[in-house]
């Protein structure tokens, strides 16, 4: 029988009044700088649920931390299965669903906070029901939503997978766990012209992206970076770790492509290879992300490079990313994404490609060109859902397209031109 574990720390002295609204506060206005809290329904929101009764593990301090997320639980092997999500994520996701007073609202991934939360936006004439497949997370939740002073919420052992029939349909389904696919409980469930606020993972990069039901097609109406703990149950598809060099170096991979593991280790302690793109880009800007599903969608053979900073003391990578960058598989070579200054203001950055293997040479420049081919778009890319079945003639011209077991999810890129090839399969 498999073992669970979860995060423990001393028990906390109550905190003061004074301290936490201080604190409340603070968040507030460090969420609104963030653009995390746009609208005053989820300002309003925020203030009133007491965050740090529903982590009470923790000091007030850090669950009032617009960046803090607490692990309630992981699995056997040490992988986190249950979170407290962190505030910044809460807010943007509260703002993606544009919930009104009166609305049903499913959540599927409970733990009791966003659930407060998503009962005041909802008031006293609304419902909000919130599942989880764990019952030891629905047990928590029911413990603290009462003590907190919101006993309404309908909570239920089920699996997401399935959503809650029962009480469909919902003008709201707000999902808090990383999912795949989007299985067609959630669109039958969802009311026409509802929404459904998801973290879909597409090829191995999550995006927070908030759907619109337009009869059997999900559009987007717009995504955010950000990052969950996978989905468990029939819908659980978990991503693929291959160590290149024990765990400080790892290749994630996200869809079913065959890869020369063998012959990528061996790669990593050849001498690095580089190639400089020209394309740059100015500091703090966003567009390190669009270029991010850029290349996820246009490489071949994509994974995600990730390396501790122990690997860069050692010299075998450049930088340590906790996440993964994005990184061509070509055979028995590879090459990640890079970039340095251009001057010594450190105000401009150009992308480039650093590669180890046998021809890392020739594959260093490929994933050059695919960067020169950018064109410059951020958060521009449009993301459709569409049913398994639907074929590609009833598809946006020029998608690019996930295949799922439910779902062909067609992303586009509207100011692009067009790709070399169209419907590609992952």
């Amino acid at each position: 029988m498999s073992t669970s574990t979860s995060e423990t720390a001393p028990e906390q002295v109550a905190p003061q009044p004074a301290d936490v609204a201080r604190l409340r506060e603070e968040l507030i206005r460090e969420l609104r700088e963030l653009k995390a809290i746009v609208t005053p329904e989820v300002e309003r929101a925020v203030r009133t649920v007491p965050r740090h009764l529903f982590i009470p593990e923790i000091p007030v301090e850090e669950a009032y931390a617009a960046e803090r997320h607490y692990v309630t639980k992981k699995d056997e092997g040490g992988v986190s299965i249950s979170s407290v999500s962190a505030a910044r994520i809460q807010a943007m996701m509260l703002e993606q669903a544009e919930i009104r007073p009166g609305m049903r609202i499913l959540e599927i991934g409970s733990g009791g906070l966003n659930a407060a939360m998503l009962a005041e936006l909802v008031g006293e004439s609304g419902e909000v029901t919130s599942i989880d497949i764990d019952q030891d997370v629905i047990d928590r939740a029911a413990r603290l939503l009462p003590a907190a002073g919101y006993d309404t919420v309908i909570l239920r052992c089920a699996d997401g997978e399935f959503g809650v029939p029962d009480h469909a349909p919902f003008d709201r389904i707000i999902v808090t766990v990383c999912a795949r696919d989007l299985p067609p409980a959630w669109n039958d469930q969802l009311a026409e012209g509802g929404r459904l606020v998801v973290p879909l993972r597409m090829r191995g990069l999550t995006r927070s992206v908030a759907f619109e039901r337009n009869h059997d097609q999900l559009t987007d109406r717009g995504y955010e970076l950000c990052g969950f703990v996978p989905m468990q149950g029939a819908g659980e598809q978990r991503e693929r770790l291959i160590p290149l060099h024990g765990d400080d170096v790892q290749l994630r991979l996200d869809d079913d492509q065959q890869i020369d593991a063998d012959g990528l280790r061996a790669a990593l302690s050849m001498p690095r290879r580089e190639a400089w793109s020209g394309t740059t880009v100015g500091k703090n800007n966003s567009r390190f992300d669009g270029l991010y599903l850029w290349m996820a969608m246009r490489l071949p053979d994509f994974g995600l490079l990730a390396a501790t900073k122990a690997a860069v003391d050692r010299g075998l990578v450049a930088r340590s990313w906790g996440l993964g960058v994005p990184t061509l598989l070509d055979g028995d070579s590879f090459a990640y994404l890079t970039f340095r200054a251009t001057s010594e203001a450190r105000e401009q950055f150009e992308f480039g490609a650093y590669g180890h293997g046998p021809h890392a040479d020739m594959t260093v420049e490929k994933l050059a060109s695919v960067i020169r081919s950018w064109d410059g778009t951020s958060l521009s890319a449009r993301i459709s859902a569409f049913s398994a079945g639907t074929p590609d003639e009833l598809l946006p011209p020029d998608a690019l397209v996930l295949a799922r077991r439910h779902t062909r999810i067609a992303i586009t890129w509207p100011s692009s031109s067009p790709p070399a090839s169209t419907a590609r399969q992952a």
